[in-house]
């Protein structure tokens, strides 16, 4: 079964590593990982798309609820949640396609980022299935390089309640 993970770490060196070697000495393989600073300078938000049977995951999260560096850890895959992923992708493109790859990148709300002679970069976010529909319809044109953020997903509605920030 597919889980998202999300979890508020200290933003400190070295967490993102730890965490990634408990998770894969446990066996699982992470399928998409994503970190950023939160609206708490101290704080990062680390999204983790896992696979793996309930029970074995439950196990997994109260080990990371272990971790000092972690501040809390929640399985948002039940939740009501927005979910999306940005990719960056290069497509060969001479001129006379343009108009065409123009048009779908559009239909997707891409944006061309960069216009080359042969190529042009379009940037598309959105869920997991768009961006791997888009990736299907731009195979034909011949995709030059590719580069994803991975999942990022926050839970729909009222925050949990907030984390102190240090020192308060």
């Amino acid at each position: 079964m597919r889980h998202i993970l999300s979890a508020l770490v200290q933003n400190k060196p070295g967490v993102l590593a730890h965490i990634a070697s408990m998770l894969a000495s446990r066996g699982f393989n992470i399928d998409s990982l994503a970190v950023g600073e939160t609206e708490h300078h101290d704080l990062s938000r680390m999204t983790f798309v896992v696979h793996g049977d309930d029970a074995v995951l439950d196990q997994v999260r109260k080990q990371l609820d272990k971790i000092v560096t972690v501040v809390r850890v929640d399985d948002i895959s039940s939740e009501n949640y927005v979910e999306r992923d940005l990719m960056l992708i290069k497509v060969n493109c001479p001129a006379e396609k343009r108009p065409e790859v123009f048009l779908i990148a559009e239909t997707f709300r891409g944006r061309v980022v960069d216009i080359q002679h042969n190529n042009v970069i379009i940037e598309i976010s959105g869920t997991e299935a768009k961006v791997e529909a888009f990736i299907e319809l731009m195979r034909p044109y011949g995709i030059l390089e590719l580069a994803r953020t991975g999942r990022i997903a926050l839970v729909r509605g009222e925050p949990k309640p907030q984390v102190a920030e240090e020192g308060t």
